[in-house]
């Protein structure tokens, strides 16, 4: 039996269609076919009922999923263990929601890269929750721990929000001394039925306690709304680790209204038997802790100027 066929099959089974595995193994469409029949001939089993809708697994093609996922496992300590001293190699992918994407991992991203020069990092920005059985990435980062799974989760810091909108907004709007005042503002959040994660209804606690209208300016991306508040179209409720990129924007009511977080950090519970990824899960979490922290003590500090 080839392994480079059972990796071909691990992807097939992981993104359910001959395409997606094609890009996540940099191979055209009719190899990955062909790969995979000759997987199957060699066995004597179907692997995959094919169908318009994609590739599922087989009954028979289920019982060699974890015995393909260890030879992965095995052949990529193999690969750890002859590989530089010290030095990080190959490829990462991390998925996050795209605050943490946009405004925290590019920077905690090139660090480890100057650290490992070995190492391609991916960062995938997406507003929902990544699937780590198909291996979409490496590790995840979540606003909520996951309740179910073959996961290893670890709390990584909390972090703030507060409302805010840009100065010019301020300057050119009636004044907002309290959170009544917001009924008069129009605000910007969430699309409602967009949000994936219950931590994400920012806007929520903050309706209820200003009787103010629903937000008029939505977006399912947190940059986009960010960019929204930047250019004065109203007021908003961000991360504080954002303001720093945001020149103009200011916190709004501080000291009535803030909202905390917590980000977890999420990966497939095989992984743990890796010495590479449990280094590189060490170093992106106090990397990404150190950045929370120094980003919202820029905001803590301007505030207090």
């Amino acid at each position: 039996m080839d392994w480079d066929d059972l990796r071909v099959f691990l992807a097939v089974a992981r993104d359910e269609g001959l395409s997606r595995a094609g890009k996540r193994l940099g191979m055209d469409p009719s190899t990955v076919s062909r790969r995979v029949a000759r997987l199957e001939a060699a066995l004597g089993h179907p692997l995959f009922l094919k169908s318009p809708q994609g590739y599922a697994v087989t009954a028979e093609g289920a019982r060699l999923i974890p015995h393909a996922e260890a030879a992965e496992r095995a052949l990529g300590g193999a690969a750890e263990s002859l590989g530089q001293q010290g030095e990080l190699t190959g490829q990462l992918r991390i998925g996050a929601p795209d605050g943490c994407a946009n405004y925290l991992l590019p920077q905690v991203a090139a660090e480890i890269c100057d650290a490992h020069p070995g190492l391609e990092i991916q960062i995938v920005a997406l507003p929902r929750v990544f699937n780590l059985t198909k291996r979409e990435a490496d590790f995840a980062i979540s606003v909520s721990r996951p309740e179910t799974g073959r996961l290893v989760v670890q709390r990584l810091c909390d972090y703030h929000l507060h409302l805010a909108a840009h100065c010019d907004y301020l300057a050119a709007s009636t004044a907002i001394d309290s959170l009544a005042d917001l009924r008069d503002h129009r605000l910007i959040g969430y699309i409602p039925d967009m949000i994936f994660d219950r931590e994400l209804d920012y806007l929520g606690p903050l309706l209820e306690r200003a009787g103010a209208e629903p937000a008029r300016l939505t977006s399912n991306s947190v940059s986009v709304q960010m960019q929204a508040i930047r250019g004065g179209a109203g007021v908003g409720i961000v991360h504080d680790f954002a303001i720093p990129f945001t020149p103009g924007v200011t916190r709004v009511l501080p000291d009535s209204f803030a909202l905390t977080r917590s980000f977890w950090m999420i990966r497939h519970a095989d992984d743990r038997r890796s010495e590479r990824l449990n280094r590189l899960a060490n170093e992106l979490a106090q990397g990404l802790r150190r950045e929370v922290a120094r980003l919202e003590s820029a905001v803590e500090t301007a505030g207090r100027a």
